[in-house]
């Protein structure tokens, strides 16, 4: 599996201080500012990025699953029939977003929720 990039997945209570936090003390971009959502990546390194969500924030939280990480790979397709293959918890089926995103979550031995996904194609 082809991995283009790994961000972790923070939850607030309070995106103003986050986004405080993150962007004045450790320098760090908003690359997206959505409701309920920030993305940050770093101005010497645009593929270092986190994703700061509300702890209210619903549209990222399918079936109340918190995802932990995300994990952007080149072929989602493929990495969904492979987890299936394994026998692995799928816990939000493989769905193309609404923002461009093709996705599913899957849970890993330690109980972590990852979300792999892919952009989506036109």
């Amino acid at each position: 599996m082809k991995i283009r990039r790994v961000m972790p997945n923070v939850v607030a209570a309070d995106l103003a201080k986050s986004r405080e936090f993150y962007g004045d003390f450790l320098g760090l971009t908003i690359s997206m500012d959505e409701p309920g959502f920030l993305m940050l990546s770093s101005p010497s390194n645009p593929t270092a990025q986190m994703t700061v969500i509300s702890s209210e924030a619903s549209a990222w939280d399918p079936n109340t699953h918190r995802t932990t990480m995300t994990i952007e790979v080149e072929d989602v397709d493929a990495a969904y029939a492979e987890a299936q293959r394994r026998g692995l918890t799928i816990v939000y089926p493989l769905t193309n977003e609404a923002w461009g995103i093709r996705r599913f979550f899957v849970q890993a031995p330690d109980g972590s929720v990852l979300n792999i996904h892919t952009h989506a194609t036109p």
